[in-house]
């Protein structure tokens, strides 16, 4: 079975899911204020959990650079802006079918 990954773009706020060379989901995404912005970099999912709580909205997928992961929101209408600390957020049903799509381990690409 080909390898999946997480691709973000994050000039154009979007977070497509990859297996093999196919793209096979794609969701728009928040990312990181200017002051706060979301690092480039290749890291991968390290931790995952269901109702972290707090601003995470329903899900977190930790990444392997330390307080950083994909998550949903308890502000939707963040979502396709330059708004949190870093992290990269997601409408709350689109971060939970990812979490269903992907493991700890899985490779997160973070482009410019």
């Amino acid at each position: 079975m080909p390898q999946r990954q997480i691709v973000i773009h994050r000039s154009s706020r979007q977070l497509e899911l990859h297996e093999g060379n196919k793209v096979i989901a794609r969701y728009p995404i928040a990312i990181g204020k200017s002051n706060t912005p979301t690092p480039t970099g290749t890291y991968s999912v390290a931790s995952k959990y269901i109702n972290p709580g707090g601003v995470f909205g329903s899900r977190w997928l930790g990444l392997s650079i330390p307080h950083y992961g994909i998550h949903g929101t308890s502000n939707p209408a963040s979502i396709g802006t330059s708004a949190s600390k870093g992290c990269i957020r997601m409408h709350n049903n689109h971060v939970e079918a990812l979490y269903q799509q992907v493991g700890v381990g899985t490779p997160v690409i973070i482009k410019p």
